[in-house]
């Protein structure tokens, strides 16, 4: 199976918020250069998540987005269904009308059994259990402590 650069682009993003954001506003220019995403690209992906409810965005000086809820309750079958719209495994632009007509014809009934089985393990897996396996790994997590000058 493969996943479309959009999603991909999706997840990094939202997993670079969740795992270096520390509940701060973050630029998407700076996530772009962390994660390796063009920022103009990326800005689309943040509105659909904003439109999600996943994340929200705010303006002005320290301004960028942040997760709208926390970590342990954004799935990722959240993710993909707000880039990719639901997970209901019909192809593409094809009603359903045009599917039960051919039904007769091929093992369609496993498309909606694989999907429903692959939105069951998206959605097991959350931001915060996402974060957990790349601590795991090994991942490098930015550090953003505030600095405490003293004069």
């Amino acid at each position: 199976m493969r996943f479309s650069l959009q999603l991909q682009y999706a997840i990094s993003g939202i997993f670079d918020l969740a795992y270096h954001g520390h509940e701060r506003p973050t630029q998407v220019r700076v996530i772009g250069e962390r994660q390796g995403i063009p920022v103009r690209y990326l800005e689309q992906i943040f509105q659909r998540l904003r439109r999600a409810g996943l994340v929200e965005a705010k303006r002005g000086p320290g301004g960028g987005y942040f997760l709208a809820r926390d970590p342990s309750q954004i799935s990722l079958a959240e993710i993909v269904e707000a880039v990719e719209g639901t997970i209901d495994g019909r192809p593409k632009g094809v009603r359903s009308e045009v599917i039960e007509a051919s039904q007769a014809a091929g093992p369609d009934f496993l498309w909606s059994w694989l999907s429903a089985r692959f939105s069951d393990v998206l959605s097991d897996v959350s931001l915060a259990e996402l974060c957990r396996m790349a601590s795991r790994e090994g991942v490098p997590r930015l550090n953003l402590t505030p600095q405490d000058y003293q004069i």
